[in-house]
């Protein structure tokens, strides 16, 4: 005897997926909330800070403000340099290290591998001293080098790349060998060009990290000539400063405005492709 049991359809309003839509959009508006009230501050006057109103007049005053008032430029010249450095420098260091792990037969290699895996649980914080000793030793205080070198060796992006390595064929590297290339030239022609998404995207993550990293380089600079945007920022909207905050409003869109430009660049690329 066929059942005659009927169900409900499922309410679509209640669903998973629509309630992970609302949640994404209440994150996107909480975290998008203080970038919007920074350029309302940044282009109105100071008076209009707090007044919200649809027809205020707009103003560039606060960005000419904020660069006569801080060496802005020399910021960005460090910056520049800082984030470069590090991320030449991790690239070649975790290049070659994740194509031992990943090819050469070294004893141990999965031990020493975890042994690397291990920087990932450990908070940069923690080796404050430890590296701030060891930069006043070899004479890096107040030095772009001495900013960026304790992060060239990077267990993310060895991990990355070692997991990128594996996955190429080793007929590939067979081949090469055959055409008489040696390691450096099967690393430069085979496996280097193979992982240029894994490059992209750890370049991007790299980027975004040391251009907005304080901490460290609050510790080891304390002169112009080597501070980076973020300690400069820092150190331009002190209280004690007594500049206002539609200036630094101003001054943090001026920080802030690579990363933002290249962010919506690659969105716009990113749904371009759909």
């Amino acid at each position: 005897m066929k059942s005659t049991t009927t169900y409900a359809p499922r309410s679509r309003f209640f669903s998973v997926p629509a309630l992970e839509t609302v949640a994404a959009w209440l994150l996107a508006i909480i975290w998008i909330f203080p970038l919007l009230y920074a350029f309302w501050a940044a282009f109105h006057p100071s008076e209009f800070m707090v007044n919200f109103e649809l027809f205020a007049p707009l103003t560039l005053e606060n960005f000419t403000n904020a660069w006569s008032q801080a060496p802005f430029a020399r910021y960005y010249l460090n910056t520049f340099a800082l984030v470069t450095g590090v991320v030449i420098g991790q690239f070649v260091v975790c290049t070659l290290a994740a194509f031992a792990f990943a090819r050469f037969p070294i004893p141990g290699k999965n031990v020493l591998f975890m042994l690397v895996l291990i920087q990932l649980f450990v908070f940069p914080e923690v080796l404050i001293v430890e590296n701030y000793r060891i930069a006043s030793e070899l004479g890096l205080i107040n030095t772009i080098t001495g900013i960026g070198l304790p992060y060239v060796a990077s267990a993310l992006g060895i991990f990355l790349l070692r997991q990128t390595f594996k996955t190429i064929p080793r007929e590939l590297e067979d081949a090469a060998r055959i055409e008489g290339c040696n390691w450096l030239e099967i690393l430069w022609k085979v496996y280097v060009p193979l992982a240029k998404p894994t490059y992209l995207a750890y370049g991007l993550v790299s980027i975004s990290h040391h251009w907005n990293n304080f901490i460290w380089p609050l510790v080891v600079t304390n002169s112009v000539e080597s501070r980076p945007l973020t300690v400069g920022l820092g150190v331009f909207s002190a209280p004690e400063t007594g500049v206002n905050w539609a200036t630094v409003s101003a001054a943090t869109l001026l920080s802030i405005a690579p990363l933002l430009i290249a962010f919506c660049y690659s969105s716009a690329n990113s749904c371009s492709r759909f």
